[in-house]
This record gives structure tokens, C-alpha cells and sequence, in this order.
């Protein structure tokens, strides 16, 4: 639906990633074709806004695993920036 631009991760990021065996390139793919299930409908919402006019980033959030007893999900985040020359996958406390 829109390009990435250049694609980054932080480091800590592909670190979780492999440990819980996710993948940027399957979260990626979910990203560009606005799967955005996972996220409440005002964020959505957002997201459609910004690729139809263009101005605004594109936020993506994926439950990647749960996290010990009381099932608490671990994230990825994947925020294209407005101008789309850069998306970068990242875990939510590097942002």
C-alpha cells in the first residue's frame, strides 16, 4: 500500500525478535498491507488517513509472544515516517 523506504531495526529489536522466532520480513509484510488488527480503532483509523494523504507516519504494533504468568504481551513496533525515506522496527522502550 505504501513504500518503506529504507528499512532499520535496533539492535535490541532483532535480539527480541529471533528469541521469540518473529521476523522482520513477515512483520514488515503485515505492515505495509495495513494489517493493523492488533491496534485500537483510533490508531487505525490514523494509519488509513496517513496512507491516503500521505502526511502523517504509519504506526504498527505486533504481539510477538506473552510474557510470564500473567500473559502480558511482548512488542514490536514498526513506524514508517511521513515522508516514507525510512521505516524502522523497534520494540516500544527504544522508542
Amino acid at each position: 500500500m505504501f513504500s518503506p523506504g529504507q528499512v532499520v531495526a535496533t539492535p535490541a529489536a532483532l535480539a527480541l525478535l529471533q528469541e521469540h522466532g518473529a521476523s522482520v520480513p513477515g512483520l514488515l509484510h503485515r505492515h505495509l498491507i495495513g494489517d493493523w488488527q492488533e491496534m485500537c480503532k483510533q490508531d487505525r483509523d490514523a494509519n488509513w488517513a496517513a496512507v491516503l494523504e500521505g502526511e502523517a507516519r504509519i504506526f504498527s504494533s505486533f504481539d510477538i509472544a506473552l510474557k510470564g504468568h500473567a500473559g502480558k504481551p511482548i512488542k514490536i513496533w514498526i513506524i514508517t515516517e511521513w515522508d516514507r525515506s525510512v521505516t524502522t522496527v523497534l520494540r516500544p522502550e527504544d522508542y
